[in-house]
């Protein structure tokens, strides 16, 4: 396999990913009634997706895990790219729809 995702695939991945974190996004708001939480995690998320440096590196040697993160940032692929966007497609949906649902009575949300 040459690595390479067809169109089927990177449509599904981002459809896959904004589903999940449409649903993760939507249940985090109805917990903690934060509307806008996950379009705010995701991008650190993302980070612990793509970067392969520790978290406490961060801390310890931020020269070394920023370059790295820069690194793998800029080395991703565009199927990568619209399959992360998808995610935060999806945070972003839950927060609106959180809001039209508080517009329309549901304060359970």
């Amino acid at each position: 396999m040459d690595g390479s995702l067809s169109i089927v695939e990177v449509l599904l991945s981002f459809l896959l990913f904004m589903v999940m974190f449409f649903g993760i996004g939507f249940l985090l708001n109805m917990l903690l009634r934060m509307t806008w939480l996950m379009a705010i995690v995701y991008p650190i998320v993302v980070i612990l997706i793509v970067d392969e440096v520790r978290v406490m590196d961060y801390i310890t040697s931020p020269g070394m895990a920023f370059s790295s993160l820069g690194d793998k940032l800029v080395s991703l692929h565009a199927a990568d790219i619209v399959i992360l966007i998808g995610g935060f497609v999806g945070a972003i949906i839950a927060g609106i729809v959180m809001i039209i649902l508080r517009r329309m009575g549901y304060r359970m949300f």
